[in-house]
């Protein structure tokens, strides 16, 4: 293992608890490809990571998304699966079909020019890939030779969906031009929109440099290149190698026209016409196969490259290796005759063509546009002051946002890195904040109802808490809004929130069970049993009407409100009623001991015959109870005559 692959940190890392990283593949600008094991189906995959300081970039992350679904929606031999994408913690990632072997930039660095069968193997999967992309809709965007892959057993893929889109989203102006510059179509460089035909150009200047060895323009910096791909003609790869049979050559010119519309309109297609001269030519492409051949290549020393699965031409299919016959010489050497005369005069255009294009290019073309800056998060003052001072008139507009604070720019209409003509106006969209929302009353509602009536609203809902009530079990009884910073309001009968903001259901559990008149064991078991606690110690009350040690209640709950699961209650139980001194009322008559004993609260009982008497020769010979009783508690006097 190299120091870089040890320095690495994901090595030896378990992604998202069930990919093992395994060593270092690639790495590009965007992401690193690493093989690792997938613990769970135990198998090698290639795992792509998106770089760090990509992450919190919010156009990468759709862009990585976006290849794992443009490649998911694709089911062909051609095309490299995308099994999972997903993200731990700050690590986004892609699940790939892992492919051991070579790219098509590795076989031609190697080898610099491939042979006919060679190229037209290689063309004949790329296209059936490409051509399964296009009839799903999505345009690659960015096919080149690093994309395609050669793999040990065999099979042909292109992969690396990363820019690829719907063909009803074709704009890709400004900054997103992200694919290499040399394949890239004339009307992604003057127009910036892309669709099907610009894939087939690609293609195109890819079926050239594998028949020449090299790319048709050349240029010190990347803006030459797109000037002569927006200007020039590709020329016939024979021009460069005569052994290219005419068809592979008209092909080429048919895929780079300028005009997409004279193009093939997409890869099924071109691969219909790439077949038909396939059978003119007599070479077919290489069945894949799960064993490796050996081509034979240029001189390199001792060295040879491996390209799984396209097995080595025989002479008789090879094009490339028949002899030319006189006649095709002669018509050769007649067509470069008369081209040495015309030559300096279509010098002499061509390079009027060039200055006249340059100028076009530089003064009203794409060349004398600004880019959009990005304005996303400042503020209306200074995204405005920066719009003017790059030569663009800056116009507010406004949107409710839950991301954006109040008073920044969420984005700008034309997007930033988007190009535009001076003075072209830029609407720069200013977030008013969340946005308000009236919550209806939930109250009497059930709790799934209560969070449906919620959902559309954008709030954050909050664990439900459960209370006992009076209202049936999984009624809401209440709702609480906490905005953001500030205090709880209750909303039970509806209220105005703002998005984002945090609001909790309140449901009723039931009433807590009716206790009374159970002795205290009965009472705890059933409390303990609808998930309340008991105190040990209760309260002692006296009662006239439930009999001793049964409960009678309990106390109200400490704070005040609803009951909730967890809380302790304490029961109130009787001690009976409470006794009170009884009057001696023996020895006096009748009518002092019933004044006496009204006067205590008691009752007074005794014979009604004793009414008809004169008070004064009656007396109390006995009562009953004659120590405590009861207040109201009847006392029974015995009554005697005292003549």
């Amino acid at each position: 293992m190299t120091t870089s692959q040890q320095a690495d940190p994901l090595i030896g890392r378990l992604v998202d608890g069930r990919y093992r990283v395994r060593a270092r593949i690639a790495r590009g600008g965007m992401a690193t490809v690493y093989v690792a094991t997938d613990l769970r189906l135990e198998r090698r995959i290639a795992l792509k990571v998106m770089h760090g300081h990509l992450s919190d970039d919010s156009v990468f992350q759709s862009r990585f998304i976006q290849e794992a679904r443009a490649a998911a929606r694709l089911a062909d031999p051609h095309v490299v699966n995308v099994f999972d994408q997903g993200q731990d913690g700050e690590l986004a990632y892609l699940v790939m079909e892992y492919l051991p072997g070579i790219t098509l930039r590795e076989l031609m660095r190697e080898q610099r020019r491939l042979t006919v069968p060679q190229t037209i193997t290689i063309m004949d999967a790329v296209l059936s890939g490409l051509a399964a992309a296009h009839r799903a809709g999505i345009v690659h965007r960015d096919v080149k030779p690093e994309n395609v892959l050669l793999a040990e057993d065999g099979r042909i893929k292109i992969g690396d969906f990363g820019l690829a889109r719907a063909t009803t989203a074709n704009t890709a102006s400004g900054a997103q031009l992200m694919g290499t510059i040399a394949y890239l179509a004339p009307e992604l460089v003057t127009r910036g929109t892309a669709d099907a035909r610009s894939d087939i150009y690609a293609l195109g200047i890819m079926l050239y440099e594998m028949l020449v060895g090299e790319q048709p323009y050349k240029g010190e910096q990347p803006m030459q290149i797109a000037f002569q791909h927006a200007t020039d003609s590709v020329p016939r790869p024979s021009v460069r190698n005569p052994g290219v049979p005419e068809p592979l050559d008209e092909l080429v010119l048919w895929a780079t026209e300028k005009s997409p519309d004279e193009r093939p309109n997409d890869a099924q297609e071109m691969l219909d016409r790439l077949r038909a001269i396939e059978h003119e030519l007599g070479v077919a492409p290489s069945p894949t196969t799960a064993k490796t051949s050996v081509i034979p290549m240029r001189d390199t020393g001792d060295q040879t490259l491996i390209l799984p699965g396209i097995t080595a031409p025989t002479a008789p299919t090879a094009v490339a290796d028949v002899a030319v016959d006189n006649a095709t010489l002669l018509r050769r050497r007649a067509a470069q005759r008369r081209s040495r005369g015309a030559f300096l005069l279509v010098l002499v255009l061509l390079l009027a063509a060039a200055a006249g294009a340059a100028g076009w290019w530089f003064g009203s073309g794409p060349g004398s546009q600004l880019s959009v800056p990005d304005v996303a998060g400042k503020t209306w003052e200074v995204a405005s002051a920066q719009l003017v001072k790059d030569g663009m008139k800056p116009v507010q507009a406004q949107e409710n946002s839950l991301d954006v604070k109040t008073g920044l720019a969420i984005r700008s209409t034309p997007g930033a890195g988007t190009r535009v003509d001076k003075n072209a106006k830029v609407t720069v969209v200013i977030s008013t904040g969340p946005a308000v929302v009236a919550i209806p009353k939930l109250n009497e509602l059930t709790q799934d109802q209560a969070k449906q009536a919620l959902k559309p609203l954008h709030l954050q809902l909050q664990d439900t808490v459960m209370l006992f009530s009076r209202a049936d079990n999984g009624i809401v009884i209440n709702a609480e809004v906490t905005p953001r910073g500030g205090a709880t309001v209750e909303c039970g009968e509806g209220c105005s929130a703002h998005q984002g903001d945090a609001i909790r259901l309140l449901v009723s559990l039931g009433s807590v069970p009716d206790v009374s008149g159970m002795t205290v064991g009965d009472a705890t078991n059933r409390l303990v049993g609808v998930g309340l606690k008991v105190n040990p110690d209760v309260n002692s009350e006296y009662s006239d009407t439930v009999p001793k040690d049964r409960v009678l209640g309990y106390a109200d709950r400490d704070g005040g409100g609803n009951w909730r699961p967890g809380d302790t209650i304490t029961l109130d139980v009787s001690k009976g009623p409470q006794l009170f001194d009884v009057p001696n009322v023996v020895g006096m008559t009748r009518d002092k001991a019933k004044a006496t004993l009204s006067d205590a609260g008691f009752k007074v009982s005794y014979s009604p015959l004793w009414d008809a008497v004169v008070d004064g020769v009656t007396k109390v010979s006995s009562q009953d109870p004659s120590d405590k009783a009861p207040k109201n508690a009847t006392v029974t006097i015995t009554i005697t005559g005292s003549f």
